[in-house]
């Protein structure tokens, strides 16, 4: 097969977004995503930003400002790719960043919607809320969600279905459920202990309080420091898996200033499986 590489082109339409205005260099030379405070943060933001070919001069922009923009280009970028797996992953999707913070997104999906009565009960008994705390709720970033599929559909290739049988799958649309939630996307442009803490938080509220099948639950960053990415990558349990949006870049530009125990350090994430490239994440979410 010859010609453009879909997700080569696509994760290079990734970085020209972050580009024209969250991946800056201010009149120091600190990278939007760097720790002003650590050295090696500078260096090594610098180093992939170089990569990346940064030309963009401007002051940092305020934390949920860069946040909110990097959602956004992340959710454009697994709608460019993801979208375009059908024959791997065949289905109605819909792929969007959640607007507003609604902290009951996620029980507009199938493995969620009791979370409204519990909410409800919750607001009605001040002694409940209490001892809820806010542990069942859970707000992604991006959300990929599958539509039910009609009979019809069900049945194209032979008749697998009729009102005898499979009358409770989530899948079917004529069971009446709502539509199912394959993917929470969680975005932290950069990561520091309280950020990592927030992820693996909502993570395990994804885990604990759904009815169903768990959706893909993953992480995806800009933090240039592999310490502090080891602090949400390592381990099991919470995050499916953590997506740098320039692993590649990051890897050279660590052999490129000769830090050794930093390259071995990201080398036990990336062999483990705890952290791969944002190139990745489309095909993951294809499983």
């Amino acid at each position: 097969m010859k010609g453009k590489v879909i997700f080569t082109e696509a994760r290079k339409a990734f970085h020209a977004a972050l580009l024209k205005s969250t991946l800056t260099i201010n009149s120091a030379g600190v990278v939007s995503n760097a720790d002003s405070s650590n050295t090696s943060s500078k260096a090594i933001a610098k180093g992939i930003a170089d990569l990346l070919k940064a030309e963009t001069i401007g002051e940092r922009i305020a934390g949920q400002t860069s946040g909110n923009q990097f959602e956004g280009i992340c959710a454009e970028f697994v709608r460019e790719t993801f979208l375009q797996l059908g024959h791997l992953r065949p289905g109605t999707w819909d792929v969007h960043q959640v607007s507003g913070r609604n902290r009951l997104e996620i029980a507009r999906y199938q493995q969620y919607a009791h979370l409204v009565a519990l909410d409800r009960a919750a607001k009605a008994d001040a002694e409940l809320a209490a001892a809820l705390g806010s542990d069942y709720t859970i707000t992604p970033d991006i959300v990929v969600v599958r539509e039910t599929e009609s009979d019809e559909s069900i049945n194209q290739p032979a008749l697998f279905v009729d009102d005898q049988v499979a009358k409770h799958a989530n899948l079917r649309k004529a069971n009446g459920g709502l539509p199912l939630l394959h993917a929470s996307i969680s975005c932290k442009w950069t990561i520091r202990s309280d950020r990592a803490q927030n992820a693996r938080s909502e993570a395990l509220n994804l885990v604990r309080n759904r009815k169903g099948r768990l959706p893909h639950t993953v992480v995806v960053t800009a933090e240039p420091t592999p310490s502090r990415l080891a602090s949400i990558s390592l381990g099991t349990g919470d995050i499916d898996c953590v997506y740098h949006f320039a692993l590649y870049e990051l890897q050279e530009t660590l052999q490129t200033l000769g830090l050794n125990d930093a390259a071995d350090m990201l080398a036990i994430m990336v062999d483990g499986q705890r952290l791969k490239d944002i190139s990745d994440l489309p095909l993951d979410l294809a499983v």
